[in-house]
């Protein structure tokens, strides 16, 4: 995330928690009393989040000295010690909730996408997130997505054209959709890709039959529809690869069986809308 734009969260996120001052704090803790805080893990998972904590810190008080020692991506248990701090104890007091908030957050997602992944790493297919995601936290949960290694979806309706069965319906067909889709694109120069929702072979018929789309969604299908839809599209002569995805439903104990079906791609919901955050305290350093 661009660290300007990030700064304008954190900017949000300290005026939400402290407005006008912590005063547990400030009523106990002498103003230049100097201390260390260490974040300690207290699960297993995969780690996320520490250069956005680095930031929220900095950004808090600059004068506060940042020591990593694990990075992002990383695999930790119980007991490790990310990341250290050391500075004025008001300062390590008031940015501890923020900062563990984000950093909980975050893992909790790199963590849950990883699980998912590692069960469909010897297939073709890659875990996908959605727009499912916690407003204005949207550029950092996917970024966690990223670092539990999964894939991006869209960011957000700007960057890709996709045509739900709403946006069929409304436009009075398959065909109608991607027809003016495809010609929206041209004439606002937008170099954008078009991926089109399908409930059944009949309409991935029809999607197939206008050449247009790039990406084609199997929605809500069964493992076994989805095989047949998968050799249906593959056996189509098209003059280019076209990209298949599963979504709907799909679940930590079904996606295996949606994947070894052949298809690119299965969105998941839930890697940023039912995620458990990851366990993790930020506990200070006694001299």
């Amino acid at each position: 995330m661009n660290p300007s734009e990030l700064n304008k969260l954190i900017a949000l996120w300290f005026e939400e928690d402290i407005r006008d001052g912590d005063h547990t704090s400030l009523s106990c803790i002498p103003a230049t009393q100097m201390g260390t805080q260490q974040l300690i893990i207290k699960a297993h998972g995969i780690l996320a989040g520490v250069e956005v904590a680095k930031q929220v810190i900095h950004y808090f008080d600059p004068e506060l000295q940042f020591q990593g020692l694990i990075s992002d991506g990383v695999e930790v248990y119980p007991g490790d010690i990310a990341f250290r701090v050391t500075g004025k104890q008001l300062s390590l007091l008031q940015v501890e909730r923020t900062m563990l908030n984000i950093m909980q957050r975050m893992s909790g997602i790199a963590t849950t996408t990883h699980r998912y992944q590692s069960l469909i790493a010897d297939t073709q297919c890659h875990v996908l997130d959605t727009r499912k995601t916690t407003p204005g936290l949207r550029y950092l949960e996917k970024e966690a997505v990223l670092i539990g290694g999964g894939m991006n979806h869209r960011i957000g309706l700007f960057d890709m054209i996709l045509l739900k069965d709403n946006h069929v319906d409304f436009a009075g067909g398959i065909a109608q959709a991607l027809t003016r889709a495809r010609d929206y694109c041209k004439e606002k120069g937008k170099n954008l890709r078009i991926e089109i929702e399908t409930r059944n072979l009949d309409e991935i018929r029809q999607a197939l039959e206008t050449g247009i789309p790039d990406r084609i969604m199997l929605d809500n299908f069964t493992p076994e529809r989805t095989r047949e839809a998968v050799d249906f599209i593959r056996a189509w002569k098209s003059d280019k690869y076209i990209e298949i995805e599963s979504s709907g439903g799909i679940t930590i104990d079904t996606l295996r069986s949606y994947a070894l079906c052949g298809v690119d791609f299965a969105s998941v919901g839930a890697l940023t809308h039912s995620v458990q955050s990851l366990d993790m305290s930020f506990k200070a350093v006694k001299e």
